[in-house]
């Protein structure tokens, strides 16, 4: 499977500078930041929640875990859940299981942010394939795709 055209040309035409890296097969972003040598801060994990019955994109550093509660009080949901793979498998043409891009909005999809990755000069992410990336400033990312910036992560002690 390719890196997919929708978020290429997204990328393309909204005047993003990036860059496209290859690693070896890996399937979490704890790995891929790993192999890539870059801070667990800096590696963007798309994380595909079930609110009410409807898919919500959460993006996060890959070292830390969506909070569920505060996810669930941000969408005013009364259930919420992550989403198992039957779910949204057919929602990401052109992606492989698990390694969506954080541009939910190429998807149908709206974002939700954690405030930890604006931090970063730079993010890296999943470009639809278990061994390709894109690298790109944060703040590109953010003017092309407007998430909702909030705290989405888990405080507690507790990794990925």
């Amino acid at each position: 499977m390719s890196i997919p055209i929708r978020l290429k040309h997204l990328l393309d035409v909204g005047g993003a500078v990036y860059e496209h890296r290859v690693h070896p097969i890996v399937f979490t972003a704890a790995e891929t930041a790993q192999s890539m040598h870059i801070p667990d801060s800096e590696m963007a994990k798309t994380v595909i929640v079930n609110a009410d019955g409807l898919l919500r994109m959460a993006v996060i550093p890959a070292n830390r875990m969506v909070d569920l509660r505060h996810m669930k009080f941000i969408t005013r949901s009364e259930n919420i859940r992550i989403a198992n793979e039957r779910e949204f498998r057919n929602e990401f043409p052109g992606c492989e299981v698990g390694a969506m891009p954080p541009f939910g909005t190429i998807f149908g999809l709206p974002v939700y942010c954690d405030v930890q990755l604006e931090h970063n000069e730079f993010i890296e992410f999943n470009a639809g394939t278990h061994h390709d990336t894109f690298r790109m400033a944060f703040r590109d990312f953010r003017r092309l795709e407007n998430p909702t910036m909030t705290d989405l992560v888990d405080h507690s002690n507790r990794a990925a």
